[in-house]
């Protein structure tokens, strides 16, 4: 229960957990409305209405978990994942009306539906041409979103660097190493020259440099703890004191004329 509670506290998993309920579970309802248009069933109409009011009103828990992971999401990319990250972001950002325009309709179509049996059928057409474009809008955004840590789905080069920022709600703060702040550092040097290295050579510099980094900050680590390790078993010595706070005999006998 302590690992589960821990993941439903992680915004990247609620966010993986949840975004297919706006894809696949808006195709089911999309074929719902379908079969309800064949059958001509009031039941089955509000049954399909329903299904698509729920899966596209799920889209704004998707978006808020995915734009308060953004930050953790892109510390833990390459280069590519970060750019698929941005266009993934930016197409989210664009897109995420159409998912609460036909979270509108479907709900007001339930009601009329209710009310006015007869306006069943242009209604559930409408909702299913609605439907039809939050669909397609949602592949297209899922689209990018699976290109971000999959690298066995990358069968094209990323999209171009955006120099828009994003501003998140519920932003949070990362710690990073040394060595993964100077790897963010050369990741946006790439994205402001193009978006990726300009040779082979200059990648290896780069992740030469990582290396070094990464070693200096365990050696750095180690020496820390060897230092508090000797404050622990010598307690009356401090850092900051100095070897000639205390005069040697032979210095005062210098110092001192015989009496």
């Amino acid at each position: 229960m302590n690992i589960l509670w821990q993941h439903l506290s992680d915004p990247e998993y609620l966010h993986i957990l949840i975004n297919p309920m706006p894809v696949y579970g808006l195709a089911v309802g999309v074929l719902a409305l379908t079969l309800a248009l064949i059958l001509r069933n009031q039941r089955v109409t509000i049954a399909a209405l329903v299904l698509v009011f729920v899966t596209a009103l799920s889209a704004w828990p998707t978006y808020h978990y995915g734009e308060t992971a953004y930050d953790r999401v892109k510390a833990m990319s390459d280069p590519a994942g970060e750019q698929w990250l941005d266009e993934h972001m930016a197409r989210g950002e664009k897109m995420i009306w159409l998912f609460y325009v036909l979270a509108g309709v479907a709900a007001i179509g339930v009601g009329a539906v209710l009310k006015w049996p007869r306006t069943s059928f242009a209604i559930t057409v409408g909702t299913l041409v609605l439907g039809g474009a939050a669909l397609g809008t949602g592949f297209y955004i899922a689209y990018a979103g699976g290109h971000v840590r999959h690298k066995e789905f990358r069968f094209e080069p990323p999209p171009q660097a955006r120099a828009e920022e994003h501003h998140h709600v519920g932003k949070q703060k990362v710690e990073n190493s040394p060595a993964q702040e100077i790897k963010h550092a050369g990741h946006e040097e790439m994205q402001q020259g193009g978006g990726q290295p300009k040779s082979e050579e200059e990648r290896k510099q780069l992740e030469a440099s990582r290396l070094q980094l990464e070693a200096s900050r365990m050696q750095l680590e180690a020496s820390r703890k060897q230092l508090e390790a000797a404050g622990g078993t010598s307690p009356s010595a401090s850092p900051g004191a100095s070897p000639t706070t205390q005069p040697s005999p032979e210095h005062q006998h210098e110092h001192h004329p015989p009496q």
